[in-house]
């Protein structure tokens, strides 16, 4: 397997500007290959999902962390070097780079199960470095082996899309059989709906676009309407993946007495004021979601294995990250986009085998 030499020059996507996805914040370039520090290992770069979290981040919704940073955190790729105290992986192994990259280990949320909530965390493609490039490093401790049952193309949605969509759907408290609703249906939204129909749970759909849509029906939800439509039946739980504030009361109206809404995004619009008597009385009850826990993540990779999740992508080549990241603004993207390292062609159909 080919090794970066020392001192050797990559491609990488950086956000050089942060502002209207139109106006073309991200710029490419090219940078030195990055040295893993003695815990860390660095991957050669397969695949990478384009997350909304990095439409956010070149956006200036989420202000960067650092400047002229390199978004993507559904890195896929193979360990080519290795730093001296790490035992975890062997080179040549397949390996994940999801967004939590770092806690403290020490506060009181790392210290009771919440690493989520670290008060010292660090986030790939925010604080460090990420996947929009030919190489990239994490520390050991946070890298995921990732199931054999999945390509390079449908493993790289998984490490973002598919760890919140589960996070989300645990927070969600959906009974057991329950009925859950799910507004706007992306690259997450996609995966989550088919974890909640292989544990049993009727789905209903609500969502502005047309395709996905038709997609959530050939998935298996039982109905899919407008992003504002009411339901078919009362929710004892929903989702929010459209990062719109003036879809929160309309999930609560549509909630059962005693419901829960999770909201899963990192970045909402603002909420309108609420109604108490008609969205909130009847115990219903708004969760927010932050990041993941490592359990999180390995234990839905786990269940994604065993429920065979049908990862639906769009594949772009790493030079066209910017058009990856301009076709999700605009909605052009049913499923998820990843960017394919080896890909020399057009994005515009979904993988081979998704």
């Amino acid at each position: 397997m080919p090794t970066a030499e020392a001192d050797a020059m990559m491609e990488a996507w950086v956000v050089e500007r942060p502002g209207p996805i139109d106006h073309g914040p991200l710029r490419r370039v090219s940078r030195p290959v990055p040295v893993p520090a003695p815990d860390e290992v660095r991957i050669r770069v397969s695949t990478c999902g384009v997350c909304r979290t990095d439409l956010h981040v070149a956006c200036g919704d989420l202000p960067v962390h650092r400047p002229r940073i390199v978004p993507g955190h559904e890195v896929v790729g193979y360990v080519d070097a290795a730093g001296a105290d790490t035992n975890r992986f062997s080179i040549g192994d397949r390996v994940g780079i999801a967004w939590l990259r770092h806690t403290c280990g020490a506060c009181r949320f790392c210290a009771t199960g919440r690493e989520n909530l670290c008060l010292s965390p660090r986030f790939t493609g925010w604080d460090d470095d990420g996947g929009y490039a030919a190489y990239a490093v994490v520390p050991e401790a946070f890298a995921y082996r990732l199931p054999d049952r999945f390509d390079d193309i449908t493993a790289a949605p998984l490490l973002c899309a598919g760890i919140i969509g589960f996070r989300a759907l645990e927070r969600a408290l959906v009974p057991p059989g329950g009925v859950l609703g799910i507004y706007g249906f992306g690259g997450s939204a996609h995966l989550t709906a088919q974890l909640a129909l292989h544990r049993g749970h009727t789905v209903h759909v609500m969502t502005r676009s047309a395709d996905a849509r038709r997609l959530a029906l050939a998935l298996g939800c039982a109905s899919a309407a407008g992003a504002a439509d009411a339901p078919p039946e009362p929710l004892d739980a929903a989702i929010l993946f459209a990062p719109a504030g003036e879809l929160v009361p309309v999930a609560l109206r549509a909630l059962d007495r005693g419901g829960t809404l999770a909201i899963a995004g990192i970045h909402l619009s603002k909420i309108p004021p609420l109604e108490y008597a008609s969205e909130l009385f009847h115990e219903r009850e708004v969760r927010s979601v932050t990041a993941n826990t490592r359990l999180d993540g390995e234990r839905f990779l786990q269940e994604a294995a065993e429920a065979g999740l049908h990862v639906h992508t769009v594949r772009y080549p790493m030079e066209h990250a910017d058009r990856a990241l301009a076709d999700l603004w605009h909605d052009r993207v049913d499923g998820a986009a990843v960017l394919d390292m080896g890909a020399g062609h057009e994005g515009s159909e979904p993988a081979a085998g998704s």
